[in-house]
């Protein structure tokens, strides 16, 4: 069966509830499909915030599909259900092809990050025509290969203010690509975890060096899965300043006093 953002049910509590890992706060949900040049249907969901402007726009590009990684991997999920109440961003997540969820399943099957250069395109194109503005890819692990390769070039480069990375491999990824985003000059944020698996800060701030305006920036104590509230906390903070128009100027709340509604896994 797939998963109906309407589901959700909220209520209003008495006292200003603390922010947790399952704590959904008020958004416009809606599940939503991409079709990619090559016939696929991709699954995915649009949050956007109940009222007021957009003020910046994430599309998502999730961890590996064959290690697990799909749209609902945690700082994705929390992304949708905190940043629309909090920081009036919109966030588009999705499944790329062959990856499921329980949102569904979209068609095609995983092609090593070659055909789902597609997949974004198709994400980044639905965005535009949905009128969402101030657009950043957001890339985490197997994500940021996508934006890497993809983000810097047309038809995605004139289409996306910049992009954000969540425990970049740099498997796929190669040296073209980040000379590729040096001649951009759009923004690149680089988040790499003290202890990643595969990419550490040093290493990370050596191979990002061929893109000079790249900000690249270790965070001590995580994880290459950002596991724990403090560390899905940390990038969603620094995701909100990076987007932001003048930047954002305090860190999330982590109380919320109006309507709230609990995830269940």
């Amino acid at each position: 069966m797939t998963f109906d953002p309407a589901s959700y049910v909220f209520s209003q509590p008495s006292a200003p509830t603390a922010i947790r890992a399952s704590t959904v706060l008020p958004a416009r949900r809606e599940n939503v499909e991409l079709r990619t040049a090559d016939g696929h249907r991709l699954v995915g969901e649009l949050a956007l915030p109940e009222s007021g402007e957009i003020e910046a726009t994430l599309i998502t590009l999730h961890p590996l599909p064959t290690h697990g990684g799909f749209m609902d991997s945690h700082v994705y999920r929390k992304a949708s259900y905190r940043l629309p109440a909090l920081a009036g961003i919109a966030v588009l997540r999705f499944n790329t092809r062959g990856t499921s969820s329980p949102r569904g399943t979209s068609q095609g099957s995983f092609e090593e990050g070659i055909g789902e250069r597609l997949d974004v395109e198709a994400a980044v194109r639905f965005a535009v025509e949905r009128g969402l503005p101030n657009r950043w890819l957001v890339g985490w692990s197997f994500g940021t290969e996508l934006a890497l390769m993809y983000g810097a070039t047309e038809p995605v480069s004139s289409e996306i203010e910049g992009a954000l990375l969540l425990s970049p491999p740099l498997h796929r990824a190669t040296d073209v690509h980040l000379k590729e985003w040096a001649a951009s000059g759009k923004p690149l944020k680089v988040l790499v975890p003290e202890h990643d698996d595969y990419l550490q800060p040093a290493a990370a701030a050596e191979r990002f060096s061929l893109v000079p305006h790249a900000d690249v920036g270790g965070v001590d104590g995580a994880k290459h899965l950002w596991v724990g509230e403090k560390y899905a906390g940390r990038v969603l903070n620094e995701i909100v300043a990076e987007v932001l128009p003048g930047g954002a100027p305090a860190a999330l709340p982590e109380e919320w006093a109006g309507p709230v509604a609990t995830a269940h896994a």
